[in-house]
């Protein structure tokens, strides 16, 4: 049975993929490495993503605690990784070296699972 979003699963890899869970998540949190973005600076770096999903993913982001969001009055807002989020980055490090591992064999293995 699927847990909800809301419902905390007690499996860790769950709980983890729960919050990281989202097909723009970990291209925003890569992009935000270098630093505090704006919304618009973070559309210019990931142009296939939506305003609206942009919003929603740093929401739900924020709301988890992986990034903050500092409001600069009429400036407008930008987001950075809290640190908090820091202690995601192993976690990051070690999908994107799986991914990489795994592009190359869907490349050198077309068609194959």
């Amino acid at each position: 049975m699927a847990v909800s979003k809301k419902e905390i699963s007690p499996c860790p890899i769950d709980a983890t993929l729960t919050v990281i869970d989202g097909r723009w998540k970990g291209t925003i949190l890569w992009c935000l490495l270098e630093g505090p973005r704006r919304p618009m600076e973070l559309e210019k770096s990931i142009p296939q993503i939506t305003e609206r999903m942009l919003i929603r993913h740093l929401k739900e982001l924020t709301d988890d605690g992986i990034v903050s969001r500092t409001d600069h009055g009429q400036r407008g807002v930008s987001y950075a990784i809290s640190e908090y989020g820091l202690t995601l980055l192993p976690v990051l490090e070690h999908l994107c070296a799986w991914g990489r591992i795994h592009l190359a064999r869907i490349e050198h293995n077309p068609g194959q699972p």
